[in-house]
């Protein structure tokens, strides 16, 4: 389906690293084992999903906003009563491998299975032992079940969907790359899900496998291009600045994470051992390179500091003040951390807002998010530091002023040439563009009773012609 199946986890959850996992020791159980699934669980970001603020991690209940309609992820913890307690380890595999419950049931692509298919058989037994042995049981259902609109409601169709897009074939290293590559693509491709969110949908919601991380819409955010091209993707970066980058979501003078990319670092990626980092950044800058065609430099290398204030000084605010001009605006809200001149903080916590990837990409719905939603991060110490790293605006600023602010900063800071619009700016404050993919489907399943009324017509017609 959507990757926006996993964005909605919110900022509270920021917290949920801190809450103690483990369960009771179970006598026997493999210690290194659940040691190792713990480790693969955190690099396949389970908790991110499965767990709401306040709660019980792995217990479920988070609502995962879709354009199809809200998806309730299930109680994971090894509950027998409600969570996945009484799965064996081929059970636990089909759920995790390819989408199938216990009871036989198809899953929903909310839980990216198409990726976590390459898991290998050993590592797939080892996260077993951790979700049964290294987390704690929670004996309660989340409040609300999953209940999407017809004919999505009806979970046997996703057999079909899985028939067309699912492959099933654990990860094979490939003998000409070295281990360090292997390692990577294994990761990226697999617990990681990097093309879950970074690879373009066809019209039935599966990945386009010839775009493999080439950037797409996400509902509200987006996933940019992270292949090897210098303009549009990663290719100018070097594997140390990526690797970083996937360590702490800051990449000097290149790019921040904000987002549902800022809680993949901080559910997930920044756990991750340095070697596993840098084997996943180094085959990301193996993929070959997609360009958008309005991407005609790298998308790092727009603007430069400047600042408007000659023009604003002693000129009184309007008094409607969705007539406000960029400059005042920009001085209004966004000077005092970003500086008059654009130039960001001066402890470095900020990122100047030239030379930086929001500003200079073809797709300015980041920019448009930041505004909205701020960015929060958990995080370690100093420049990343858990809390607001920006305000919200969604509250203080209309959209009439959101589009005014968005094309003051792109036009000082970032491409001139890319525009923030009215429409973008409602739809991603309403939660972005709605899918035609149920008009779709029930249009289809009426041609397809349709088709069958005209050929029981035809055959009975036929009989009576004989």
């Amino acid at each position: 389906m959507m990757a926006t199946f996993r964005m909605a986890t919110g900022a509270a959850l920021l917290s949920l690293f801190s809450l103690p996992v483990l369960a009771a020791q179970a006598p026997g159980a493999d210690v290194q084992a659940i040691e190792r699934g713990r480790y693969l669980a955190t690099a396949g970001d389970c908790i991110a999903c499965h767990s709401v603020p306040g709660g019980q991690p792995m217990a479920g209940g988070l609502s995962l906003a879709t354009p199809l309609g809200a998806i309730i992820a299930t109680n994971i913890t090894p509950s027998k009563t409600h969570g996945i307690g009484n799965y064996t380890l081929a059970q636990f595999s089909d759920a995790v491998r390819h989408g199938v419950r216990a009871d036989g049931a198809h899953l929903y692509p909310a839980m990216p299975y198409t990726a976590y298919a390459k898991v290998t058989d050993d590592d797939t037994a080892a996260l077993y032992a951790y979700f049964m042995h290294g987390v704690a049981a929670v004996d309660t259902a989340p409040a609300k079940q999953t209940d999407l609109p017809f004919p999505f409601n009806i979970r046997l169709s996703m057999a079909g969907w899985n028939v067309l897009f699912l492959d099933k074939k654990p990860f094979v290293a490939d003998a000409s790359k070295s281990m360090e590559w292997n390692r990577g693509a294994y990761l990226a491709q697999g617990l990681a899900h990097c093309t879950t969110c970074h690879t373009p949908r066809n019209a039935l919601m599966a990945e386009q496998l010839s775009k493999e991380l080439g950037g797409a819409d996400l509902g509200t955010w987006y996933a940019p291009n992270i292949t090897s091209d210098v303009n549009s993707g990663i290719g100018s970066w070097s594997q140390q600045e990526l690797a970083g980058y996937l360590r702490t979501g800051r990449a000097a003078n290149k790019a921040q994470a904000a987002g549902p990319m800022a809680e993949a670092i901080d559910h997930s990626l920044k756990h991750l051992s340095d070697a596993d980092l840098n084997a996943i950044a180094h085959y990301i800058k193996s993929v070959p390179a997609i360009r958008d065609k309005a991407d005609t430099q790298a998308v790092t290398q727009w603007g430069q500091a400047g600042d408007e204030l000659s023009a604003i000084r002693g000129v009184p605010l309007p008094q409607n003040l969705n007539k406000m001009s960029g400059a005042q605006l920009y001085d209004a809200q966004c000077a005092s951390c970003h500086q008059a001149r654009g130039e960001g903080s001066f402890d470095g916590s900020l990122p100047p807002l030239f030379h930086n990837s929001v500003t200079g990409r073809s797709n300015s719905n980041n920019l448009v998010m930041a505004i909205l939603d701020g960015v929060e991060r958990q995080g370690g110490k100093g420049s990343h530091a858990a809390g607001h790293l920006m305000p919200a605006f969604r509250q203080t600023l209309s959209d009439e002023q959101i589009v005014t602010l968005g094309n003051y900063v792109q036009k000082m800071y970032g491409n001139p040439a890319i525009k923030v619009t009215a429409e973008q700016v409602t739809t991603l404050r309403n939660g972005g563009a709605p899918s035609n993919l149920i008009g779709l489907a029930r249009a289809g399943i009426i041609v397809g009773v349709l088709v069958l009324l005209a050929l029981l017509v035809w055959w009975r017609g036929r009989r009576k012609a004989v």
